[in-house]
């Protein structure tokens, strides 16, 4: 049956957000207590789960909500500086084009993503933007989404550049893309088994079509 609703990652699989967020951890680093990012200590990184990260930062998972709310407070005003991913616009334009509905669920806030989306000229293209804090996964949001507008996990595929995302879609039955253009290396993206990996948005219509 082919998936008739395809939700997004938003930052990393989107928007081109990697080094504001990097700037803006680094210059919270002291006030939420865990190491800076330095350009090795990216590469690094990227080859880690979220639960590793978290680990090897040595934040406490208690002041994470308070970070995250912080990183967004901080993103605002940087939302009219940041593009697309090379390639994105093009992909949603095709898959909008072909019949599905789109969304993004995000722990960024709704405020930014919808900012940025009128910046860019892809708010006519989703259907729904849902946003919360999350530390290990996204699950519960996906599944209040689901249950919300009555989607069947058959009928769902979720698009994440993060472990983190295929552990949630996994949780909550439903299959994941990868991107390696994102935040994860393709090599921690493989080891969490998702359902396809891409490394270009042009692969997205060909892949959810073979769905």
């Amino acid at each position: 049956m082919t998936q008739k609703v395809i939700i997004f990652d938003f930052d990393g699989t989107i928007a081109d957000t990697l080094d504001a967020l990097v700037s803006i951890a680094n210059r919270l680093a002291v006030e939420f207590g865990y190491i800076q990012i330095t350009p090795e200590e990216l590469s690094l990184l990227r080859n880690l789960t979220s639960r590793e990260i978290i680990k090897y930062s040595g934040i406490s998972v208690f002041r994470i909500p308070f970070l995250v709310k912080k990183v967004k407070s901080k993103l605002k005003d940087k939302i009219h500086e940041f593009k697309p991913i090379s390639g994105i616009q093009d992909a949603l334009i095709e898959l909008k084009n072909e019949g599905y509905k789109l969304g993004i669920i995000t722990s960024n806030s709704q405020e930014n993503v919808t900012a940025f989306l009128k910046n860019n000229n892809l708010e006519n293209l989703f259907d729904f933007i849902y946003s919360g804090v999350t530390i290990f996964g996204k699950t519960t949001i996906i599944n209040n989404v689901m249950r919300q507008k009555q989607f069947k996990p058959q009928e769902v595929i979720y698009v994440g550049d993060e472990t983190r995302d295929i552990e949630a879609s996994k949780k909550a039955n439903i299959k994941v893309i990868a991107v390696t253009w994102g935040f994860n290396s393709a090599e921690a993206l493989t080891k969490q088994k998702p359902d396809f990996l891409i490394n270009h948005p042009s692969e997205l219509l060909p892949v959810i079509k073979s769905c």
